[in-house]
């Protein structure tokens, strides 16, 4: 996806566009540093209520539905991207990905980024959802193994630390980084302030 400014046309959107921003805290900056990427969470539209969309995402301390409008303010500078699906959704596969969204409401956040955990993380949660509705993979599941070798001077500092000087290699994960580059997904709105690029 190009890093370009693109409109804001808040009628345009639509269930299933994903959604990333830029948490500004330690934790998350790092993992956006780790992955070297600007993004470090990442949601999913799941409908249109009360004059506003809402967006499906896990968080600490659960998975939760929250209004774009609050999503987007915990952004460093209010950074956005909405991203969507190059191969539309049917009506079907909307309601299903909304159904996807509600069974994985309440579920603790995973602070280990395991994808085969009982928790969840956000870029999981939005992974699932999608391929369980529309059988889309948005991301690269990967290991920690790969995952650290594409930025191992940095990545492996961090994680180490993270995981008490024990990186599980082997773990598989999915990240906001890898769901950002993804090829399945079509740009249609991007604001980055300057200092997050």
């Amino acid at each position: 996806m190009k890093n370009t400014q693109m409109r804001y046309d808040p009628d345009n959107l639509q269930i299933g566009d994903v959604v990333f921003i830029r948490i500004d805290n330690f934790i998350f900056n790092n993992v956006a540093t780790a992955t070297s990427s600007w993004v470090n969470h990442v949601g999913v539209i799941v409908g249109f209520k009360n004059n506003q969309y809402w967006v499906a995402e896990s968080t600490i301390p659960f998975s939760k539905i929250t209004s774009l409008s609050k999503f987007i303010s915990r952004s460093k500078e209010k950074s956005l991207v909405i991203a969507r699906l190059k191969q539309p959704l049917s009506n079907e596969q909307k309601k299903a990905l909304v159904r996807a969204s509600k069974t994985r409401m309440n579920i603790i956040y995973d602070t280990g980024f395991n994808f085969n955990s009982r928790g969840q993380f956000c870029s999981r949660f939005v992974y699932e959802v999608i391929k369980e509705a529309a059988n889309i993979e948005v991301g690269a599941v990967e290991s920690f193994q790969k995952l650290l070798s594409k930025n191992p001077e940095y990545g492996l500092r961090f994680w180490k630390i993270w995981f008490f000087g024990f990186i599980p290699w082997k773990r598989l994960t999915v990240t906001p980084a890898s769901q950002f580059k993804s090829k399945q997904l079509d740009l249609i709105y991007d604001y980055r302030y300057q200092e997050v690029l």
